[in-house]
């Protein structure tokens, strides 16, 4: 099945971008690079040349020797004989799976300058480059980079034959801050518990619709799973492969807890941070886990009070950390629980739907007891954004906004399983959990009451 994905309006605009550069499209494994890369070429060059350095190991050959343009094309031609054609200015040519051959990194810088072919040059370890490989000279200055996500929410309702205009017509509630009608709150509550089940991973996307069998889609889960350890322990660096799956294999644990705050003493007795930052690291790099930073001060900019240290990690797609409970989690969640797991699942779909939406990842705790969710700048202000499995109080965001000359906040959204409304005397903007992706829809005087 096809899916409608955004990175295709992205990858046309890199096109028609003037003495465009190399373009890396990073990404996890699975996302999709692939598929939209090669639709992408379809229709929009005449040409288009493929390399695939896992399915076609000769081709890391073609870079061995000399990178200077004359010589890759002549081996280039070599190698493809009859399969491409190579003509300036209308030919693409797609190098994927690069961390396979770090030479045709190293290559991009040559081909930008001799600037006769786009290239797009894609693959899943492109963040976490040197682990375990050769140590190149990245070309920088001469490419250019996009990050691609699993499916987010918007393409999930895509998927499901639900139109821009009718999600246009649902952000209209969201702008004007009026309930959402019966039938579309309703409906789109069952798509959200879905999204959050299946994930946004293209392929467990496609089988869910041709099949609706969450048998398939478990099982497809655990094969993704499956071969993200195996990416950890290929290519990961000897001594952080057992520590990166330990920190891996952790994370429903970590967020198992109360404060959610990522303990290192949960990997093993005594274990310190020195011994796993760079297995962390590598998660992130991979695209596999989002770090959501605790902050010393309420206040703007976020990154300049975030504490290092203090995080808490979630799995990049919903899907696959359902997939990594007991096999129980997911009919738990489709019945409507959202508390399961003690709201731990809801509240890393939110922190996905967050940051592909484009926000960091920051929360405020305080040895009291008092605790934001998460804190993001909507529209230039510093905003409480609290994650309700129903529609219970918000203790903290209350005191918080109480002393607005303490913690410099005046506003807040509050994501539930109920309707648009307002609470807190007024000052939290209730919104249902399914418009968390499209809060950047919000008129600029939102925060005062209708």
């Amino acid at each position: 099945m096809i899916l409608k994905r955004k990175i295709e309006q992205k990858l046309l605009g890199w096109k028609n971008t003037p003495n465009h550069k190399p373009l890396l499209l990073k990404g996890c494994r699975q996302c999709g690079k692939t598929f939209s890369v090669l639709a992408f070429a379809r229709e929009h060059y005449e040409h288009s040349v493929y390399l695939n350095f896992i399915e076609d190991p000769d081709a890391v050959d073609i870079f061995s020797g000399s990178l200077s343009p004359e010589h890759l094309l002549m081996m280039l031609s070599a190698h493809l004989g009859s399969r491409g054609e190579l003509v300036p200015g209308k030919t693409l040519l797609i190098l994927d799976e690069l961390q396979e051959c770090p030479r045709a990194r190293a290559a991009l810088k040559f081909f930008c300058l001799d600037g006769r072919f786009d290239v797009i040059a894609t693959g899943s370890l492109l963040g976490v480059m040197g682990y375990g490989t050769t140590q190149i000279s990245i070309p920088v200055g001469y490419e250019s980079s996009l990050l691609m996500y699993p499916l987010d929410f918007e393409e999930f309702l895509w998927a499901h034959g639900v139109s821009e205009d009718l999600i246009d017509y649902a952000c209209t509630f969201l702008r004007s801050q009026i309930p959402v009608p019966a039938a579309l709150h309703k409906r789109w509550r069952e798509l959200l518990k879905l999204y959050l089940v299946v994930g946004g991973m293209p392929e467990v996307v496609s089988a869910f619709l041709e099949s609706s069998d969450l048998r398939v889609v478990l099982n497809l889960q655990h094969e993704i799973v499956a071969s993200y350890e195996a990416d950890m322990l290929k290519y990961a660096e000897k001594k952080d492969k057992g520590r990166i799956k330990e920190c891996f294999r952790s994370i429903p644990a970590q967020l198992a807890q109360e404060n959610r705050k990522f303990k290192f003493s949960l990997l093993k007795k005594g274990a310190c941070s020195e011994e796993y930052t760079s297995a962390l690291s590598w998660l992130e790099d991979l695209g596999l886990i989002l770090r959501c930073h605790s902050l010393s001060i309420t206040e703007l900019p976020f990154e300049g009070y975030a504490r290092p240290a203090v995080f808490k990690v979630y799995l990049q797609d919903s899907g696959l950390f359902v997939s990594m409970l007991d096999d129980a989690a997911q009919f738990d969640l489709l019945k409507g629980n959202l508390y399961s797991y003690k709201g731990a699942v809801l509240e890393n779909l939110i922190a996905g739907m967050l940051s592909k939406s484009g926000h960091a990842l920051y929360y405020f705790r305080k040895d009291s007891g008092l605790e934001l969710d998460f804190l993001i700048r909507c529209l230039g202000e510093p905003t409480i954004l609290e994650v309700k499995a129903t529609t219970g109080n918000a203790k903290s965001a209350k005191t918080v906004l109480q002393y607005p000359e303490k913690y410099h906040i005046k506003q807040g959204i509050k994501l539930t399983d109920g309707n648009i409304g307002r609470s807190l005397n007024g000052q939290m903007l209730t919104v249902p959990h399914y418009l968390a992706a499209f809060l950047d829809r919000l008129p600029e005087d939102w925060a005062a009451p209708r």
